[in-house]
């Protein structure tokens, strides 16, 4: 897979997924956005032994600091909705991945790069991230989720809060209000503790990893009952074959040897 954008690095079956535009703060442009929805969508299946996934930007003073707004300039209505919804269904994509994704963030997650990190399973933050919907500064509501999933994450009254004032936030304040999963000095630290987390997670059977995901990822959309989906997701999972192995290295007192089948 070659990409304009992004950078690929399959480090034993963890995706490192690098926004390399650091020239414009790694702003996400239509090429980006292409080549997100294009390796969520398909280019994944060709990653030898892929296990998860960790999104971060090149260099440090941004993960992504926003959309490309010279972009926007010429955009009426109808495009201007289209644009939104082929992002929102990228973002989709990155939220109902079925290996975990992780965000790591470095300097400026504004807008579109805020609402990427949002669509991660989870985020880690270097000390020096910087967080925020800037979108009403330009008028502007955001376009890429983030009416929907900061409220998720945080709360209604906190996030009309960052929204309506545009307000950037310290990633300490970010992890106090349940945005970020952990904070630690740099970014180097930050990539250490993801794959940490996810080299954790491979351990574990990967169907009830995707599985797990996708029941969690219910309870947010009301066209799904989630309990229905985990019963459902609990029954498929519990005739599978990981499912025999893990019953039976509990009992034999063994590290289970999980197929995904």
């Amino acid at each position: 897979m070659k990409y304009e954008a992004l950078l690929l690095e399959n480090k034993d079956g963890v995706a490192i997924l690098t926004i390399n535009r650091p020239q414009a703060l790694n702003a996400i442009n239509k090429t980006v956005m292409t080549e997100l929805n294009s390796f969520f969508g398909q280019d994944y299946k060709s990653i030898d032994g892929l296990k998860s996934v960790i999104i971060t930007g090149a260099g440090n003073k941004a993960f992504v600091a926003g959309a490309d707004i010279k972009e926007f300039a010429s955009l009426n209505a109808a495009a201007g909705s289209a644009l939104s919804k082929y992002g929102q269904d990228t973002y989709m994509l990155i939220e109902n991945f079925h290996t975990p994704v992780i965000a790591v963030v470095n300097g400026f997650a504004l807008g579109g790069g805020c609402e990427l990190c949002m669509a991660c399973h989870m985020r880690i933050a270097s000390s020096n991230a910087k967080f925020g919907q800037p979108e009403v500064n330009l008028g502007l509501i955001p376009g890429y989720g983030a009416s929907q999933r900061l409220p998720q994450l945080i709360g209604k009254s906190k996030a009309l809060e960052l929204l309506l004032t545009a307000d950037m936030i310290s990633a300490e304040e970010a992890k106090s209000i349940g945005l970020v999963n952990h904070v630690v000095d740099d970014k180097s630290e930050a990539l250490d503790l993801a794959t940490t987390i996810l080299k954790k997670i491979s351990t574990k059977g990967p169907l009830a990893v995707a599985k797990t995901i996708k029941a969690v990822n219910a309870y947010y959309d009301e066209t799904q009952d989630g309990y229905a989906i985990e019963h459902q997701e609990f029954g498929q999972c519990i005739e599978s074959n990981d499912c025999k192995e893990g019953a039976l290295a509990f009992v034999e007192k063994r590290r289970a040897v999980f197929t995904g089948n």
